[in-house]
């Protein structure tokens, strides 16, 4: 085999991990995450659910790296200098997500007895006199709001279950599935627009040194653009109109003037609570990295918390809300991060690094940073996105990048972007697949890809020419 630069990289980080790390291995292993790829993309034809298919990978890739050599064995070691023994795959699994995931969808779930939700979806459907294009305006905007605001998963549950309430209201249930996908694509770019909305941007931020303000001025502009396109692009295609003729604005208006805000409002004391709440939640959940005790906690705790304290007003059946939380998602995720995991220690991420530094090339320029934008943005679209940022952060640290390169803004907007080319690109855009799913929607793997497509090629072009002309 020829010793090309990419191959004396590998070499040498394989010489860090172990020398049982060869560069057929990290290949052999990327052919393992390529075919798992394949068999989600085949799910439907399968007929296997997401949390199988990559339970069986997870399940392979493990004994492989057993076989291998390559997997960390042995204690764990903690910030206090403890030694836990625990299997090799706990640790992979990110938790703060799994329990963002959990505590959040508990919260929804409970906060939504109390009417607070069917509050907010009837004010908003009053306020769009039934027409379906002004509601897709005000629930695309809520959703990058929240998702600046909140984690992008909980603005994805949140907004999803109001969609869910206000179409239904309407008897537009055949826009559903258009609503939550724009809603899902929202997601990722609302996660663009501050240093907090998304772990890549506090990972990338970080390194970069790029202070909270500089990033929300720098960022806003691209997210305004590129969620006016989104919103005008998703009522096109998925024919999403306004109402034509007086006739059906006043059908409609006199169907919207008969919804009652307080039909679903069963204890004005528990609803008026369950507001308090909720803007409590939003609160912690923006300042989380802000706050005394709960900064070191991080989201994870600030969901389960709020959970927990909306779970006593019915402590006597909290059972019946442990059997809402979606564990097909909550497996999939698990066995996700376990995969993820085994690569990066079967060297593929950095494989897929090392590509990454060849097409940017040594010194900086136009091709190499719209390269590297584009590069992100597909790995990301396939990869769990935090190791890709962390990974490509630490190349951008170590060859000297300077904190106003467009080389970091790059790496952002491509982690970020790349969630919205398919449905486990980013965990937002899964969860709009399950509550499509849950809504009895079909949505294969394929069939979301083949829609999200061409809203992803166009934000991602956008992108490109945003911080190639004005992020230089």
């Amino acid at each position: 085999m020829t010793d090309t630069p990419l191959a004396h990289n590998i070499a040498e980080k394989a010489a860090q991990h172990g020398p049982e790390v060869t560069q057929n291995v990290s290949i052999l292993f990327a052919v393992l995450l390529v075919a798992m790829i394949v068999t989600l993309a085949l799910e439907e034809k399968l007929h296997a659910k997401k949390s199988l298919i990559v339970g069986v990978y997870a399940v392979v890739a493990l004994l492989m790296g057993a076989a291998f050599g390559i997997l960390p064995f042995g204690a764990v070691t903690m910030p206090n200098g403890h030694h836990i023994e625990m299997p090799v795959f706990i640790p992979s699994i990110d938790w703060g997500v799994i329990c963002i995931i959990v505590g959040s969808s508990i919260f929804v779930d409970v906060t939504s007895r109390s009417g607070l939700f069917t509050w907010i979806a009837i004010k908003l459907t009053k306020l769009s006199k039934g027409d379906p294009l002004k509601l897709l305006w005000y629930y695309g905007l809520m959703t990058v709001v929240f998702s600046a605001v909140l984690n992008n998963v909980t603005a994805m549950i949140i907004v999803g279950s109001l969609t869910g309430v206000s179409l239904g209201k309407l008897g537009k249930k055949d826009l559903l599935l258009g609503f939550l996908l724009i809603e899902g694509l929202l997601t990722n770019i609302g996660g663009l627009l501050t240093l907090i909305s998304s772990v890549p941007n506090i990972i990338v931020g970080n390194a970069a040194g790029i202070s909270f303000m500089t990033f929300f001025i720098k960022a806003s502009p691209y997210v305004v653009v590129a969620t006016i396109i989104t919103l005008i692009m998703g009522a096109k295609l998925f024919k999403i109109k306004k109402l034509a003729t007086e006739e059906e604005k006043a059908e409609a208006e006199k169907l919207v003037s008969g919804f009652d805000e307080n039909d679903g409002i069963e204890s004005k004391g528990f609803f008026n609570f369950a507001t308090v709440m909720l803007l409590l939640f939003i609160i912690f959940i923006a300042s989380t990295s802000q706050l005394p005790w709960i900064k070191e906690l991080g989201m994870g705790f600030v969901a389960l918390m709020f959970a927990v304290i909306m779970m006593i007003r019915y402590k006597s059946e909290v059972d019946q809300f442990y059997k809402s939380i979606d564990w097909d998602l909550i497996i999939f995720f698990m066995a996700l991060f376990a995969v993820i995991n085994v690569m990066e220690h079967a060297l593929v991420l950095d494989l897929i690094g090392q590509g990454i530094d060849v097409i940017k090339g040594d010194k900086e320029n136009m091709f190499g940073t719209g390269a590297l934008l584009l590069s992100a943005s597909v790995f990301s679209s396939v990869t769990d996105n935090i190791p890709l940022a962390a990974m490509l952060a630490k190349i951008l640290v170590a060859g000297g990048t300077p904190s106003d390169s467009p080389l970091w803004w790059a790496v952002i907007f491509g982690a970020n972007l790349g969630g919205n080319l398919t449905p486990i690109g980013s965990a937002s855009t899964l969860v709009a697949v399950t509550i499509i799913h849950k809504n009895k929607l079909n949505m294969s793997f394929a069939s979301f890809v083949k829609m999200a497509a061409p809203f992803a090629v166009i934000q991602i072009a956008l992108a490109i020419i945003y911080v190639l002309v004005f992020l230089r």
